[in-house]
């Protein structure tokens, strides 16, 4: 057989050093990744045009040692020496977190076919499976002697095989975390030179892994019993430092240290190309689309080997075996979008640069993104419950392998992956775990919970924002190891995930100030697990896994449970109010979450808001909660806050997005809002999250509407305008539930009154600009939600000297149509309300017929009385009462201001009208009955008017009736 040779271009220079490269290709073929020990960049080569400059990732320290990409090609992983593990979008290569940390250099990383799990090890002793969706360690397997220079997941993902630099080869149930099989001194060592390393691989059927041995050989082992099937043994005349399969497992690939690459064909176990090289191979990938081969030498240098197999033969992708039960739908932490990590549970070993919002997984929580068999519901608390369960060792039988190699695979294991991600449970406000730092199990807008742990406990310490607002509390030492706390000023409540041999849950609440000793308590769920906590006025909420929502009275009693329509996501508690987030429906397939809240009145057992929480596409749910007034407010991982309003009976308003605002470099950690601000936490990227130590210093921000950009520059306005309208109908919301309760509304009505005021001299300004920008039809919409009189007749001002009459003509007809229908309204109120009382108080010289003809009279002549020029009215949102008779007043008193309740009718003696009476509870002499007139929006004065008006019209009408 010819033995060709091709040149290679440089990709990392290793100035002479022979250094152990990686070479990867992208699942579309159209990029090549490749780094160097010796060199700390990584480089990202388009395949398509070579001669282009690659991009670079410079983020590790020191040489970059080993590369793996997820099976769908959107997370690139990297090991370093400087002991780190990386984790990249792709292809775009932003940098993502420090997923993990060792104490000496890593030198092999592996996906499993999911994507689920990264493996990684390296001159530590074990290797860490790492769960990438929130970056916590699943387990650590322990038992190589020397340094960690392969590893390689089972397609079924089932087991692990992994070989050290002595030349052992370990078997590891993933289930379990056990060893099944150890082969000693099956492979070269190579612990004196890691510019080389031992290969190892499995074929993509996953019915054997292949070693390279020590003959010069490669040794196919069987993948349930460990035994020796065949070599493959050719010209090598060196020990075969990497192998690779093609996609479809007909062929194999392997490199030796005698700078040769031999292509074999596995069935006939022979080879039936090679190539010689420069330097040796260290690493080789297969295209995934094609019959071309990536190499990469030790010096750094690369290429592409096209037609390596024969046009006569089979192509490497023909044929490809698929799994159906394990479906490669790609690493669920970066799918398409960029979906928020929760932030709650624990995350291990992070480095300096990144930190990432992460939760604990448990069995019951993976349900979201995978299906069981109705046989598989035990729960796995113990952090493996990305690892499918493995119901045999036994070897399949010959009709199953050979169903296998034409790719017809009954499922039978209990795993199958969908295709979408749901969003895991948080709790609001709380950080991933840190290794020696202090994390915040709570931190909302009254205070915060840190928590710490040192030698299997934790110290907890409570802190108030307010020092004189909260009691001084103690801090305590945790022995369960809480994941999730909340605060109020009452109390605080703590919850860690299921542990120990029972699988136990615990919950656990501490009052602040009790009138008893002893009562705190705590409470003991057996397989089930705690997702999210809340607090209110005297209740304490737990939602666990099994969708069950649980309420406890502050003492302790256990009130109500109820179950929930599907996995929650999150809980917040305000005052009687409970609101809880769940998944109502499976995730789309484009990852968007199908999220429904529902709100609880806790005292009195009603569910008064239901309903679909919106999310900007792409996004997840990052923070749940109230504001200080009591609305019930989200937060997603776009930046875009929303608050849940009354208007249009029921619906999200977005008033705030960061998207004007964010910097590429910061990331917002929501922590509470009021009406007028939002409160956040400033972190710079790539973290996304703040630190407990030093204390994080809290950000204000305006709220900003995603309004569209105005033809009159006015959006500051415009924004100011909405959120008003917003607030206002805020506020009218809590005087109705006021009243309803029986409560005084006088503090309300005033914030009220003001709230309408600052409303009328925002659209006076619009009107301002609608005028300068010649947009009069704009502005005539404006002055007709102007609520105060002497609003409008300042927008009558303003469009006058703007030299705009025709304008001021029609603000004019607008006053006088609003002034016809108040006093139109008030008028029939009086009819509707006057004719029973009239009669008891007629004098007996009074006309006995037409009694409703002379009601309407002494309406007219009440109706006239109005108040003086400059005198504000009422809020246009109160309801109108009803015109009564009240008690007779000293002649000239004013009367109680527009928002007085209704007062008793009663029977007044007869009082003549000083001239120079003012204010709204003027008397008039009217037959022998006394009306109290509640003040009238828009109402006034027209003695200093000579034009017609209405208010002359029912002056003539007076005087004709008299």
């Amino acid at each position: 057989m010819k033995i060709r040779s091709m040149k290679l271009r440089e990709a990392h220079k290793n100035d002479g050093v022979s250094s152990y490269c990686t070479i990867l290709w992208d699942l579309t073929a159209e990029h090549i990744v490749t780094a160097s020990s010796s060199d700390a960049s990584i480089s990202i080569h388009d395949a398509l045009l070579p001669s282009n400059t690659p991009k670079f990732l410079r983020n590790h320290r020191d040489g970059v040692t080993t590369l793996a990409l997820s099976p769908n090609s959107t997370c690139l992983a990297s090991g370093s020496s400087d002991r780190s593990v990386k984790l990249y979008k792709f292809p775009g290569g932003e940098f993502e977190t420090n997923i993990t940390r060792f104490t000496l250099p890593i030198r092999a990383l592996s996906f499993n076919r999911s994507g689920t799990m990264l493996a990684a090890g390296g001159d530590d002793d074990g290797i860490k499976l790492i769960n990438t969706i929130d970056g916590s360690i699943a387990r650590v397997l322990k038992g190589h002697k020397g340094s960690i220079t392969g590893i390689a997941f089972d397609p079924k993902s089932e087991y692990l095989a992994s070989v050290d630099s002595v030349g052992t080869v370990m078997i590891w149930e993933l289930q379990s975390g056990a060893t099944i099989h150890t082969l000693r001194n099956v492979a070269p060592n190579t612990s004196s030179d890691f510019s080389t390393l031992s290969a190892l691989g499995w074929s993509p059927d996953g019915e054997m892994v292949a070693v390279s041995g020590l003959k010069n050989d490669v040794v196919m082992y069987d993948r349930d019993t460990a035994e020796k099937l065949f070599t493959l043994r050719g010209d090598h005349t060196t020990p075969v430092c990497f192998l690779a399969w093609s996609l479809n497992g007909k062929y194999i690939a392997t490199s030796g240290l005698d700078r040769q690459v031999l292509i074999w064909d596995v069935d006939k176990k022979q080879d039936i190309e090679r190539q010689k090289f420069d330097e040796a191979i260290c690493c080789m990938a297969w295209k995934p689309h094609g019959n071309a081969l990536a190499v990469i030498d030790v010096m750094g240098k690369y290429g592409v080997w096209d037609l390596v197999v024969p046009s006569s033969m089979k192509s490497p992708t023909e044929g490809v075996p698929t799994l159906s039960s394990k479906r490669s739908d790609g690493l669920l932490f970066f799918d398409e979008e960029e979906q928020e990590p929760s932030t709650s549970g624990s995350i291990s070993d992070h480095g300096e640069d990144s930190l990432v919002s992460t939760e604990p997984l448990t069995r019951k929580r993976l349900r979201k993104h995978f299906k069981y068999d109705e046989d598989s519901d035990e729960d796995m608390n113990d952090g493996t419950s990305l690892l499918p369960k493995v119901e045999s060792r036994k070897k399949p039988s010959i009709a199953g392998r050979d169903g296998l190699k034409n790719g017809k695979v009954t499922p039978t294991g209990p795993l199958i992956l969908t295709g979408s991600i749901m969003q895991e449970a948080f709790q609001p406000g709380a950080t991933p775990m840190q290794s020696g730092k202090r994390r915040f199990l709570c931190y909302n807008m009254l205070g915060s919970i840190t928590s710490m742990e040192h030698d299997g406990y934790s110290h907890i310490e409570i802190d108030f924002h307010d020092t004189g607002r909260g009691p001084r509390v103690p801090a305590m030492t945790d022995y369960f190891g809480f994941t999730m706390a909340s605060l109020n000023e009452n109390g605080s409540v703590f919850a860690n995930p299921c542990k120990g041999e029972k699988n136990m849950s615990t919950l656990m609440y501490r009052p602040f100030k009790s009138w008893a000793n002893n009562s705190e308590w705590s409470m003991r769920l057996e397989e089930e697990e705690v997702r999210a906590v809340a607090l209110g006025t005297s209740w304490v909420a737990a939602v666990t896994s099994l969708n069950f929502l649980r309420i406890f009275t502050e003492g302790g009693l256990q009130r109500h449970v109820v179950s929930l329509d599907g996995p929650v996501v999150t809980a917040c508690g305000f005052g009687d109010e409970l609101a809880v987030v769940m998944h109502s429906a499976p995730s789309l397939p484009s990852n968007e979450q199908m999220l429904e809240f529902r709100v609880f009145n806790v005292s009195n057992g009603t569910q008064p808001i239901r309903g679909r929480l919106p999310l900007t596409p792409g996004s997840c749910l990052t923070w749940f909660g109230f504001s200080e007034e009591g609305q019930l407010s989200s937060f997603d991982s776009m930046g875009v806050l929303r608050v849940f309003t009354s208007q249009y009976r029921g619906s999200w308003l977005p008033l705030f997005t960061a998207s004007k605002l964010k910097k590429k470099e910061e990331n917002y950690w929501m922590v509470g809002l009021n009406s007028s601000k939002l409160f956040c936490i400033l972190c710079k990227s790539p973290d996304k999250f703040p630190q407990a130590v030093p204390k994080p210093v809290l950000t204000l921000l305006d709220h900003s509407i995603p309004l569209a950009s105005s033809d009159l520059g006015a959006e500051t306005l415009e924004n100011e305008f909405i959120v008003s309208n917003m607030h206002l109908s805020q506020i009218q919301r809590r005087i109705e539930d006021t009243e309803g309760v029986g409560q005084d509304t006088t503090s309300l009505e005033d914030e009220a009154f003001n709230t309408e005021a600052a409303l009328d001299r925002c659209i006076l300004r619009l009107i301002a600009s609608c005028c300068n920008g010649d947009k009069l039809v704009r502005a005539t919409e404006l002055v007709k939600l102007l609520s105060l009189e002497k609003s409008v007749r300042g927008a009558i001002k303003l469009v006058t000297a703007l030299k705009l009459p025709n304008l001021a003509e029609r603000f004019n007809t607008i006053l006088e149509e609003r002034l016809l229908k108040e006093a139109t309204d008030t008028i029939s109120v009086k009819e509707t309300t006057e004719p029973e009382s009239s009669k008891a108080s007629e004098p007996v010289n009074a006309p006995q017929s037409g009694s409703s003809s002379f009601v309407k009279k002494r309406t007219i002549e009440a109706v006239n009385e109005v108040v003086q020029p400059g005198q504000l009215s009422a809020p246009s949102f109160v309801k109108k009462k009803a015109v009564e008779p009240v008690n007779e007043v000293q002649s000239g008193q004013l009367s109680s201001p527009s928002f007085v309740k209704k007062k008793t009718t009663e029977e007044a003696a007869k009082v003549t009208k000083p001239e120079n009476s003012k204010g709204l509870g003027v008397k008039k002499n009217i037959g022998e009955v006394e009306f109290h007139r509640s003040s009238n929006p828009f109402a006034k004065s027209s003695a200093n008017h000579e034009r017609t008006s209405l208010l002359d019209s029912l002056k003539k009408l007076k005087k004709n009736d008299g």
